[in-house]
């Protein structure tokens, strides 16, 4: 970890071949009907990616919030109707444990992979309104997700990405494990 942790260029790389493998994994074991393979898959991404962070707590801070934000807009749209997802939700009204763990590895590429994206509001926004309903749209090829109304869907995960997306950029400026920590001078004393 520490040679990785070294030359940031191939964390970033790692950190976006990590996510889109896992993320296959994911999807492809939940249409599959195994689904703790997916969700092996994304703690394994998770933790080292945890494990590379000189500070874990922001990092934290952010999967987890991510893991809300995601958790609650999926089950939104599942409770419309449009989508359906492969396998039991978490609880009744609740989407499976997969779409939750695809959210947590989507945010250790906040700092990382998709970094760039931080103080650039409307190219997150851009970036979710085409990257967010194509992950759908993929999904629902491989099998992982239904819906009878495509275009909605589409539609629909486009403006909630354009949202999304720009939020938990705005948010990865503040829980940064990976940035440079400030000196102590320039901190705000502890109380």
């Amino acid at each position: 970890m520490t040679v990785l942790r070294s030359k940031p260029l191939l964390v970033k790389i790692w950190n976006f071949v990590a996510f889109e493998a896992a993320w296959l994994v994911c999807v492809l074991s939940a249409a599959a009907g195994r689904s703790t393979i997916g969700l092996a898959a994304a703690g394994a991404v998770l933790a080292i990616h945890l494990a590379m962070a000189p500070r874990r707590g922001p990092e934290l801070r952010l999967v987890a919030t991510a893991c809300g934000l995601g958790l609650a807009w999926d089950s939104a749209v599942m409770a419309t109707g449009i989508v359906s997802y492969a396998g039991a939700g978490l609880a009744p009204g609740l989407v499976p444990a997969w779409m939750v763990a695809l959210w947590a590895m989507f945010a250790t590429t906040m700092n990382l992979s998709l970094g760039w994206l931080k103080g650039r509001p409307w190219v997150a926004a851009a970036i979710g309104a085409v990257g967010g309903p194509l992950s759908y749209f993929a999904g629902v090829r491989l099998g992982a997700i239904e819906t009878m109304a495509m275009p909605t869907l589409l539609v629909v995960q486009g403006v909630g990405y354009a949202l999304l997306i720009p939020a938990l950029a705005w948010l990865a400026t503040r829980w940064n494990g990976f940035a440079p920590e400030a000196p102590a001078a320039a901190r705000p004393p502890t109380k």
